[in-house]
């Protein structure tokens, strides 16, 4: 379609990538040239080099090892709560960091509930802090991630393939052999790569669980040398040393993300003959019971902590409550504006710059992305006053390639089913938008500004850098009442910004797809 008249005009879109791409190549750049030639990398950067490295890499493998037999025994299994248990796998995904770390300590810290009953038992409490801290808030966060990715790709081998080998006398090892194992092999290395990008990129947990010098990221490296040291040059190497890894990690995931698949089915529903006897039955439902308990005990741990004194959180958790939805409001419009006129430049055949820049958010860590701007803004500003709204522009730049992810194939397809019949009709350009192409895409809209609010209303990471002791995001002021050892503030501040997240998600979600069934 891209060579005749088009019901869309791609020049919004493209001047939208155009200028994301400047200004994150731009903040790059800056971050670039502030790095003091020669300087180098001391001991302390090698090893948070190192430990960065480490961690992303047990994480991963965890995940990944863990969610192959959840993923087998819901695939194989059918239970009722199945779709709700399911759905909540995806939770954690818009779950603040800061909330997922504070019911881990719940659970699993040293005052937490299992530490009570290893006390009871004349067992030395768990000491949750550095490295296996790190790695099992990165399994809580991840798994779910893993066993999703994993999950939908047992749910894509067609039915007809199960139903040969069950007539072929094949076994349930056999049949693992046979039609798991392949699937297996081409999804695992993908879906830990995924996983090892994401927590490479890692700063909240490695903040608020690394425990001191010997369990530093880099990105907690680049944050102490700007913050604490005002080291820019050390913060500008470090911050392209996290570039470079970030870049490979997220090509490597790209690269084992594919594949060839098991070709089409009838599409029938899946039906599993393999696993029917006791031992195969009661160990699908101890991974289940296992890994629902794992996710869902931190959870629990905060609304049983938190709920007594969320009526009488200090003034400063309010308004810090305040603070965050304006600028989780702020974010989401920024990523509409950016979001949606590239996503008709996509549908409409425009490629190459454009999807280009939607990827870059993937390739630069917020923390990047913020240094860079700090070093842009400080000549002619004062980047401390621009806090919130540098915090919302970075929040509205990481979340851009997960709302393309869901506005594009509906653009796509509206403009495929409906574009030269608005054509025909001279509705081209801002009566088709208003007519057809918005009105049958509000669902995902709703869905992606859900996701960009619940997304912002949790970040604890640009804001760490520049914000000042009168100025804070709720997830923000969690932290600082963790430091002050207020736990009994912090769970009822964590309950209040679980309940916001998941709410305004909830509202947006739902009322996009009220509006497009009215």
């Amino acid at each position: 379609m891209a060579g005749r008249a088009q019901p869309v005009s791609a020049w919004p879109g493209t001047s939208a990538a155009i200028t994301l791409a400047v200004l994150i190549l731009g903040t790059l750049t800056a971050v670039a040239l502030r790095a003091e030639t020669g300087a180098g990398l001391g001991r302390a950067e090698w090893a948070a080099i190192r430990f960065t490295l480490i961690q992303a890499a047990l994480s991963g493998l965890i995940s990944v090892t863990i969610a192959i037999p959840v993923a087998r025994a819901l695939a194989r299994r059918r239970f009722r709560g199945r779709r709700i248990l399911i759905a909540l796998l995806g939770v954690p995904f818009i779950l603040p960091v800061i909330i997922a770390v504070l019911g881990l300590l719940e659970v699993f810290g040293r005052a937490g509930w299992i530490s009570d009953a290893l006390g009871l038992l004349g067992f030395e409490p768990i000491r949750i802090y550095g490295l296996h801290g790190v790695v099992l808030a990165h399994v809580f966060l991840n798994l779910p991630l893993a066993t999703r990715l994993i999950l939908q790709a047992w749910q894509e081998v067609p039915a007809e393939r199960f139903r040969l080998a069950a007539q072929l006398g094949c076994d349930g090892r056999a049949m693992f052999w046979l039609i798991e194992w392949p699937m297996l092999r081409r999804i695992l290395p993908g879906a830990f790569a995924v996983v090892f990008a994401i927590c490479l990129t890692s700063f909240a947990v490695a903040l608020t669980l690394g425990g001191g010098p010997r369990a530093t990221t880099i990105e907690l490296a680049i944050y102490q040398a700007f913050r604490f040291d005002f080291d820019l040059g050390r913060a500008a190497l470090l911050s392209g040393v996290q570039l470079i890894l970030t870049i490979l990690a997220a090509a490597l995931a790209l690269w084992l993300a594919t594949g060839t698949g098991f070709g089409k089915g009838l599409d029938r529903a899946v039906r599993r003959w393999d696993g029917a006897n006791p031992v195969s039955r009661t160990a699908d439902a101890a991974w289940i019971i296992a890994a629902a308990l794992f996710l869902l005990l931190p959870l629990a741990a905060i609304v049983v902590s938190g709920l007594p004194n969320v009526l009488s959180l200090p003034s400063t958790v309010w308004s810090a409550a305040l603070t965050s939805l304006l600028v989780a409001a702020l974010s989401t419009c920024l990523l509409l504006l950016l979001a949606l006129p590239m996503a008709f430049a996509i549908a409409r055949g425009g490629r190459g710059i454009v999807e280009l820049a939607g990827l870059l958010g993937l390739a630069a860590s917020p923390l990047v992305i913020g240094t860079g701007l700090f070093i842009m803004i400080r000549p002619i500003a004062d980047p401390f006053a621009l806090a919130l709204p540098v915090t919302a522009l970075v929040n509205a730049i990481t979340a851009l390639p997960f709302a393309l992810r869901v506005l594009v194939p509906t653009a796509r397809d509206v403009v495929e089913r409906y574009g030269k019949l608005g054509v025909s009709l001279n509705m081209a350009g801002l009566p088709f938008l208003r007519f057809v192409l918005l009105p049958r895409m509000r669902p995902q809209i709703g869905f992606a500004v859900g996701l960009a609010m619940a997304l912002s209303m949790g970040d604890l990471g640009v804001i760490t850098l520049f914000a000042d002791p009168d100025i804070a995001t709720l997830p923000l002021q969690i932290y600082r009442l963790m430091g002050a050892y207020r736990l009994d503030d912090a769970a009822s501040a964590s309950l209040l910004l679980l309940v916001l997240s998941i709410g305004v998600f909830w509202v947006l979600d739902r009322g996009g797809r009220r509006h497009a069934e009215a």
